[in-house]
């Protein structure tokens, strides 16, 4: 694989529809459990969770357990539903999809089907926040501080300041996979003119990192 592919895969991967940002989450765990021993050259990550226990919180609050929690845990009920004939021998699926919050479906399932003792257990593991200072590649990472999926209390800054290899970049505005720009937002995003720069920085000077 060139080096070009390999920079874009990463990045590429982290632009895809996800409801609650769990590839960009695994993304950086992954980073930050293997270190420098990874085939990949770099990656970046937009509106990621950092610590899965402020993201459940935020979304709890009374207006975004309205606007977002609610609906994204009928979703995620609908989706394993439609194989529980594999689950109900190990959970109960009942239980389930009584769920009003993706805090109590990771309680019934998530956590469950993974082999979690308990729920504190699989938020601690899901959270990058606790691996960012072990990554070891360059990973751009933006957030916008108005992000409800992601507060900005949570966004890990001075662990960020410590890993030469991180770039984190807040935005006052953006929200979560957002991002956009003027009156009439018609064209690329913010997101997407970062996305670009990066790739295109590290296509053409990527090479000098090994030499430092």
């Amino acid at each position: 694989m060139t080096f070009t592919a390999e920079i874009i895969i990463a990045c590429c991967l982290q632009l895809q529809p996800s409801k609650l940002g769990f590839p960009r989450m695994l993304l950086l765990n992954y980073l930050g459990k293997i270190g420098t021993k990874t085939p990949l050259m770099a990656a970046a990550t937009f509106s990621v969770g950092w610590n899965t226990f402020a993201c459940s919180e935020s979304l709890e609050k009374p207006l975004n357990w309205l606007l977002f929690n609610y609906y994204l845990t009928t979703c995620l009920q609908s989706s394993v539903n439609k194989h529980r004939h594999m689950f109900v021998k190990q959970i109960d699926m009942d239980h389930v999809m009584k769920a009003k919050s993706i805090r109590e479906f990771d309680k019934r399932f998530t956590s469950v089907m993974f082999g979690y003792r308990t729920i504190d257990d699989y938020y601690t593991d899901a959270s990058p926040n606790l691996r960012l200072k072990s990554v070891g590649i360059p990973v751009l990472c933006l957030n916008s501080v108005d992000d409800v999926f992601s507060p900005s209390h949570a966004i890990p800054i001075e662990t960020a300041k410590q890993n030469p290899n991180v770039a984190l970049v807040l935005t006052s505005y953006g929200g979560h996979i957002g991002f956009l720009e003027g009156i009439w937002p018609r064209q690329s995003t913010y997101m997407d003119r970062v996305f670009k720069q990066f790739v295109q920085a590290m296509v053409e000077h990527g090479h000098e990192l090994s030499t430092m």
